[in-house]
């Protein structure tokens, strides 16, 4: 049994920026070390048990190195129990809307989860954290995945999600995964903006933020280049030269930082 909590990050409808959505899959057997090691990490540093762990915020009266050295043990303590990373990328000037780009991460970050627990001849639960979007249309878009499962453009055809048991909802300070999934997201949404928006003062710690990540994404068989389930940009297919070179930037940047993607940007 695998678990998957899911978060986004970089929701705002910023020209230029990438909405990100992912998911950490917790094996079952390492879910209860795992949230046993977080737990002494909060209480070494003496984080207060009612605050709510996130990428940002800091707790109250902590240094912004000390907040780093924790979040970093967090990290290193999910790498450590082989935790796995799926996200997905799109450049808002290309989505309809933050909701629906939104909602096509949810569709592929859950569907790569499929095919991961396929592979692994396992079973696995989505947790996704509570959001509200327009007419509150998630609910039905989650009853969809279970019911139904995933359909992607252009074609629409169906994709029965055979190895997700159910979709539920949570939130941060529910658990320490929801911690996990924000301060991971949190980390990729810094490195990449650091590179969208031209923060050049800031390329050392967005590599230094790469490099903790990496261990987490998921490798294509047999090499050390990340796997579309590890990261996917989206669309795959990208007309716009415009466009396209932005895309093969962001691509450039995280291989630099030591996240070498294996999908080739195309047009």
């Amino acid at each position: 049994m695998h678990l998957l909590y899911c978060d986004e990050s970089n929701l705002d409808e910023n020209a230029g920026d990438f909405l990100i959505y992912g998911g950490v899959m917790v094996s079952a057997d390492a879910a209860a070390s795992l949230s046993a090691e977080i737990e002494k990490i909060r209480t070494t540093a003496g984080i207060d048990r009612n605050f709510k762990l996130k990428f940002n915020p800091k707790p109250e009266g902590m240094s912004h190195i000390d907040y780093r050295d924790v979040k970093q043990a967090i990290l290193q303590a999910a790498a450590k129990h082989d935790v796995a990373l799926l996200t997905y990328a799109i450049l808002h000037d290309i989505s309809s809307s933050p909701d629906e780009a939104r909602r096509f991460g949810i569709n592929t970050v859950c569907y790569h989860f499929d095919c991961c627990l396929r592979a692994l001849k396992s079973k696995g639960l989505v947790l996704i954290d509570r959001f509200n979007d327009a007419g509150n249309a998630i609910d039905a878009h989650l009853t969809e995945k279970f019911a139904i499962g995933v359909r992607f453009p252009p074609d629409d055809k169906e994709y029965r999600l055979t190895h997700v048991l159910g979709l539920h909802y949570t939130a941060v300070g529910q658990s320490h995964f929801t911690s996990l999934i924000d301060i991971a997201l949190g980390s990729l949404r810094y490195a990449v903006n650091v590179h969208t928006r031209d923060q050049v003062a800031q390329v050392g710690s967005a590599h230094a933020l790469l490099a903790l990540l990496s261990p987490l994404f998921v490798r294509a068989n047999g090499t050390q280049q990340v796997s579309e389930f590890g990261m996917l940009l989206s669309p795959k297919v990208i007309k716009s030269a415009k466009y396209r070179a932005r895309y093969q930037a962001l691509k450039d940047f995280l291989s630099e930082g030591g996240v070498n993607l294996q999908q080739k940007i195309s047009e």
